[in-house]
């Protein structure tokens, strides 16, 4: 077996140099091109090599994949989740596989990239759509027929105690290969009720569940007693739905989780939480835990760990460190050792404020990293209230003066509290890029205040509950309880009876769209009595639905961004920055504004960016990202100069590719946008240095 996993490892190495093989550039997850021949001194003169449009791009898509390349072929997805193989080299389509087929598609789904996987002749893609996991032959696009059922697998089965019917389950982002083994983690609902958050490994070649690591443990497992006694069997989330490393050498993959569910208000949660909002290392042949490192005991802030763990090597204490890193919401950096779990530097003690919400209890403790220091600024002060206009400073001083503004685990309140950076970040999903030859670790990111306020919600009294009353329990933390919404990433349901019908609403609610979850495990009639006070605001009465463990008091008041009345964030720029740290001193290198927010009237503003960077062995870092300027730009990686810059057809809110064929470099994105109501698109565009 090891010397089975050393020949792919070398196999791995091999394939690298032309191709871009896995999500994230290799299973280390380090975004990092060994090619050279796009460089600092030639990269102006980046041309369009080619155009593929998807034609699937519709109002409110979006489209987040990085392509994986190999052997000439580009493997990606369209807004539809429709499957495509193109010629590297041209653009010309190769196959198409649609996981719609008939069905109608209505509200966008993200997916953020795809699994290549090749033994000898045999080349297959696996992906995910809804809750299936499919295995495609990658030479013609048609389902394995060895895999699972026709060529695809139900993701929401192998939960214990829990049936696959009611539950919710998809993955977004791909997992890693280990020999025969295919690891992923999974998307959940934020809500409840919610599926949990298991890792889990499949056979490749049939799709038979070979093992699951419970991130919120049994009974008689580590960390159940710091739950209540029978919250594995209803709660949910702690899920590494942002992806996994593997180290093949040692055979061990890194996961991080996200919070339990439900984010904001945890009273039916009470205890720390493991494995909740924890790094973890466990063995990839078993699933057995090696270590765990918890950042946030009893997340009530929503900070999911929103990228894979990175793998790198670094010179600390005179000696070469086998690392694993971790970017936080937070803005702040995790660096743990890769064998023991031990942290790097120094983590500080911090004893935060207890709730003052009925039901909730925080934990007395919690930690953050001491180095290296932030990449954004750390808490919402006075100083640094807009000034962009006389009437937008007085307007957001007046809210700033209402909200609560303790810092980093000020909790949730009635009263509103600022978060800061907000839900989006500081990091997020795109990760983190380093070049292994100067040390430096690459990662863009948000600087944004959110308000977080909690709003008490009418409970069922066990014999009958209203349209309304379902609609404040499943539905009113995301769209609000007048039904608002915090458009655009959740939509007003006002008037929605004008863009959908009946029948469209009710799919939605049974299966879930976008960050939506679905809920199918829901009564028919539950079911129809929310869709009925959507459509029409008429509150109708439904029996036998009692209460459970999920029906808490508090909701979030909405996901709310903390902005000026013309709509610019509340905070003095920038609003999203790219940052280079040198790992080996585990200090900041440079520091710039990423993306341009128009109609401001400032300059040098950064923006908010979705989307990750990746450098090049010749001292270049490609990111697209910024959400409102539509720009693609190539940055010297020493220094954070802008080389070149170059407008998509949409905001390029995904993490490019780095490839050759034919002796030729290409550098490739997807052009989706459709991220807070900037225009939606659906093309790849590939680009090249003119004349090659």
């Amino acid at each position: 077996m090891r010397a089975h996993l050393l020949l792919l490892t070398c196999v791995s190495m091999l394939m690298s140099a032309p191709d871009w093989p896995h999500y994230g550039g290799g299973p280390e997850q380090t975004r990092y091109s060994t090619l050279t021949q796009i460089t600092p001194a030639n990269v102006a003169s980046l041309k369009v090599a080619w155009t593929y449009d998807t034609k699937d791009a519709f109002d409110g898509s979006e489209m987040q994949c990085q392509p994986v390349v190999a052997h000439g072929v580009l493997y990606a997805t369209s807004p539809k989740l429709r499957v495509f193989a193109l010629n590297a080299a041209t653009g010309a389509e190769i196959w198409s596989f649609d996981t719609n087929q008939d069905r109608k598609t209505l509200t966008r789904t993200r997916i953020r990239g795809l699994m290549y996987r090749e033994r000898g002749d045999d080349r297959r893609i696996y992906f995910a759509s809804r809750h299936w996991l499919y295995a495609l032959d990658a030479k013609s696009g048609k389902p394995v027929r060895g895999f699972g059922q026709e060529g695809r697998i139900d993701l929401r089965e192998g939960f214990e105690g829990r049936d696959p019917v009611t539950l919710s389950v998809g993955l977004n982002t791909p997992g890693v290969f280990y020999g025969d083994l295919l690891i992923v983690g999974s998307i959940v609902p934020e809500g409840l009720p919610s599926a949990p958050g298991d890792i889990r490994a499949f056979d490749a070649n049939t799709g038979r569940q070979k093992w699951s690591f419970h991130t919120i443990p049994h009974p008689g497992e580590l960390g159940n007693n710091t739950w209540p006694a029978d919250a594995w069997k209803y709660s949910g989330g702690a899920n590494a739905w942002s992806g996994i490393a593997l180290d093949e050498r040692r055979g061990l993959i890194y996961a991080s989780t996200g919070s339990a569910s439900y984010d904001f208000y945890g009273a039916n949660r009470l205890g720390d939480n493991l494995f909740a909002n924890t790094m973890l290392c466990l063995r990839a042949a078993t699933g057995e835990r090696v270590w765990h490192f918890q950042a946030v005991k009893h997340d009530v802030w929503d900070r999911d760990f929103p990228a894979p763990p990175s793998l790198i090597t670094i010179r600390h204490a005179g000696r070469q460190r086998d690392v694993v890193v971790q970017t936080a919401k937070n803005g702040r950096i995790y660096v743990l050792d890769r064998e023991t779990g031990e942290p790097i530097f120094p983590m500080q003690q911090i004893q935060p404020p207890a709730s003052d919400v009925e039901g909730e209890k925080l934990s007395t403790s919690q930690v953050l990293p001491t180095l290296p220091p932030p990449f954004t600024r750390q808490r919402f002060t006075e100083d640094l209230i807009t000034k962009r206009t006389p009437q937008a400073e007085k307007a957001v001083r007046e809210e700033w003066l209402k909200l609560r503004k303790g810092g980093e685990f000020d909790p949730p309140s009635t009263q509103g509290t600022i978060l800061f950076p907000g839900m989006d970040g500081g990091g997020e999903w795109g990760g983190t890029a380093y070049d292994p030859k100067s040390g430096l670790l690459y990662v863009n990111a948000n600087e944004m205040a959110w308000k977080v306020g909690l709003a008490e919600r009418k409970m069922p009294d066990g014999e009958a509950t209203s349209g309304q009353t379902l609609y404040d329990r499943y539905c009113a933390s995301c769209h609000r309880a007048d039904r608002r919404g915090s458009p655009p990433e959740f939509p007003s349901l006002v008037d929605v009876g004008t863009r959908r019908n009946v029948d469209e609403v009710e799919s939605i609610v049974h299966d879930g769209a976008g960050r939506m979850p679905g809920h199918p495990e829901l009564h028919s009639a539950v079911r129809r009595a929310i869709v009925d006070y959507v459509l029409t605001g008429r509150s109708r009465d439904v029996r036998g639905d009692a209460p459970t463990p999920f029906d808490l008091k508090y909701t979030l008041d909405g996901y709310i961004r903390f902005t000026d009345p013309d709509g610019f964030p509340a905070i003095t720029p920038p609003w999203g920055t790219l940052t280079a740290i040198d790992m080996n001193r585990a200090a900041i290198a440079w520091q710039v504004p990423l993306g341009e927010v128009p109609g401001s009237g400032l300059k040098n503003t950064g923006s908010e960016n979705y989307g990750g960077p990746v450098v090049t062995a010749s001292g270049l870092l490609f990111i697209g990202a910024t959400n409102y300027d539509k720009k693609f730009r190539a940055f010297d990686a020493r220094t954070g100069k802008v080389l070149w810059e170059t407008t998509l057809p949409a905001a390029g809110n995904a993490t490019p590719a780095v490839y050759e064929v034919n002796r030729k470099e290409y550098v490739v994105i997807a052009a989706g946008g459709g991220k807070w109501n900037a225009p939606s698109g659906g093309s790849y565009v590939a680009f090249a240095l003119r004349g090659r």
